[in-house]
């Protein structure tokens, strides 16, 4: 018998009513019968139907939960199948309206300043629903944030609960069914699901369910959300990586850093040009043992910023380089911090100042030539081949006696006392805002007014003729008397054509004309510590200096006797 029961427990509903049927109609023939026994038999048969439509009953219920539970067991696998957010919750409302035969759906979650936001709303054809035809009842989201239970409502215009709402009435909503999302017995969410057409569509089972299915959903929408948050963070950090990668390979200075090891963790593309070493050759190597000509300089820099937390800024080196030679660099050592302010290692910041330096030395030499102050108002990018004329007052000087002095000197004594004297010479052309236009053996050419005009250039000419005088006494005074010297000047006011004179590869700045011919010719003709003055220069002074008449001399490539004066 329990076997027979057990078989009749798994037949299905129809066949199972079948046999009640069955079992009725014999009942009925027995009874017709009248014979006592038979109607114990009918009454037997009477309680075996009832007991077979009993099990038919729960075997339907029994089904109904099986059913529920798969289809739990089958949500669970596809919503837990991606982690793309949109996709999810795609997965998610599409389910629910499956399950539960809505009509709409609607996935509502938490925004960073707690307010429920929309995220997703599909209807029973697996469309997106338009943003305008969200006609939804917040007071039954409301009723389910605040209590955090879900709510079921089979008629909600009816429902005493919710009745007289306005969004109810006006949007004409029936069905509705509102299940709150938690994670760790915190609110993320709803999930709101409604049918304005049809009533008593949803049961308690049904909220039971989406209860169940909203646990699992919940969580695999928390999963997704953290994985688009890690996948945007890890863009940004990307991008920022990216974007620190192109500044350190475009700045112009080389940026070297190391761990606490002192290995080098990053090398840019500048400091590989500077140091004539390529990445692969410095990157997680040791610093000093890849740069091995610098390591007995920045040995005890590195220790002391790891030691003290403080920067070295301004350091100069200047080593030798296997692949460039010597070289002048200039290096700013600072901690290398992590976010708790740790020391983790050192930044080093190279300057590649060769160029640089050169310039400046070049400068300086120029310097020596053209006055600073002339110097500060030329503009390069203006300079071009050629000339302009310009009125200038020229000055020759040229040590007297020097060819006879040279024959019992070595040429590096000849060339430390020409140099000396030539020296003087030069500071005091400068020191009245002179250009030193060439140094031609012992003897030296300047000019005034020019490339910067100056009222009184031809009054400055002459003070630098005197300032020359000068130096040399003071100079007698650190020489020997076989080495004491003196120079003849000459001064002479005219035209000359100013410019550079040359090619694109080599160039001159120079002044060319018959006043800077006849300038060499006057100091040619002046003796030991004289200055000779043309007449045609002397007039732009005569106010100011005391002079003496001169003869008229007649000089070489003139044809009339130049008039001078002696000063």
């Amino acid at each position: 018998m329990q076997d027979e029961t057990t078989t009749l427990t798994l037949l299905p509903d129809q066949q199972l009513l079948q046999i009640s049927n069955q079992i009725d109609l014999i009942r009925e023939a027995l009874e017709e019968q009248g014979h006592e026994g038979v109607a114990r038999a009918a009454d037997n048969l009477t309680r075996l139907a009832g007991h077979i439509t009993r099990i038919g009953r729960q075997v339907s219920e029994h089904g109904e939960e099986l059913k529920d539970l798969r289809a739990l067991a089958d949500i669970g696998q596809v919503v837990n199948s991606s982690l793309d957010l949109p996709e999810v919750l795609r997965i998610v409302m599409d389910t629910i309206i499956r399950l539960t035969g809505a009509e709409r759906g609607f996935l509502m979650l938490r925004d960073e300043n707690g307010s429920l936001e929309i995220r997703i709303a599909r209807n029973w054809e697996q469309e997106s629903i338009q943003e305008s035809d969200f006609e939804i009842s917040r007071t039954v989201i409301d009723r389910v944030v605040e209590d955090v239970q879900p709510i079921v409502t089979t008629n909600a215009i009816e429902d005493p609960r919710f009745g007289g709402q306005d969004s109810i009435v006006a949007y004409n909503l029936r069905s509705i069914l509102c299940v709150p999302l938690k994670v760790k017995e915190e609110l993320t969410g709803v999930i709101y699901a409604d049918n304005r057409i049809r009533t008593g569509l949803f049961t308690n089972s049904e909220r039971d369910l989406l209860s169940a299915f909203a646990n699992q959903a919940a969580v695999a929408i928390e999963n997704a959300r953290l994985f688009e948050s890690v996948r945007q963070t890890l863009a940004e950090v990307t991008e920022l990586k990216n974007l620190m990668d192109n500044v350190f390979a475009s700045i112009a200075s080389g940026v070297i850093t190391t761990d606490i090891q002192n290995r080098i963790t990053l090398c840019n593309r500048a400091a590989e040009q500077i140091l004539a070493r390529t990445s692969i050759d410095l990157l997680q190597h040791d610093l000093l043992d890849s740069l091995p000509e610098l390591a007995s300089i920045l040995a005890k820099p590195i220790i002391k910023v790891q030691k003290t937390d403080e920067s070295l800024v301004g350091m100069e080196l200047n080593p030798t380089l296997p692949q460039r030679g010597p070289v002048n660099l200039q290096l700013n050592l600072s901690p290398l911090k992590d976010a708790q302010a740790t020391t983790q290692g050192v930044a080093i910041v190279l300057n590649d100042v060769t160029e640089r330096r050169r310039l400046e030395a070049q400068r300086r030499l120029f310097a020596r030539m053209v006055s600073p102050a002339v110097i500060d108002q030329l503009d390069p990018d203006k300079i071009q081949l050629g000339g302009e004329r310009a009125n200038i007052t020229t000055l020759f000087a040229d040590i007297r006696g020097f060819t006879s002095f040279s024959e019992n000197l070595t040429p590096e004594e000849l060339v430390s006392v020409l140099n000396q004297y030539l020296a003087a010479a030069t500071d005091a052309i400068l020191e009245q805002e002179g250009t030193v236009d060439k140094f031609m053996g012992d003897a030296v050419m300047a000019w005034f007014n020019a490339p910067i005009p100056q009222a009184d250039h031809t009054l400055r000419a002459v003070r630098a003729a005197i300032g020359m005088r000068q130096a040399v006494y003071e100079l007698h005074n650190l020489l020997p008397k076989k080495a004491q010297l003196d120079f003849g000047l000459g001064i002479h006011y005219g035209e000359a054509v100013l410019g550079l004179i040359g090619t694109e590869e080599r160039i001159d700045y120079t002044a060319i004309g018959d006043s800077v011919n006849t300038a060499k010719r006057i100091q040619e003709n002046s003796r030991s510590n004289q200055i000779l003055i043309s007449a045609a220069a002397y007039q732009f002074v005569k106010d100011q200096i005391e002079v003496q008449p001169a003869e008229p001399i007649l000089a070489k490539g003139k044809s009339h006797p130049l008039e001078l004066i002696i000063r």
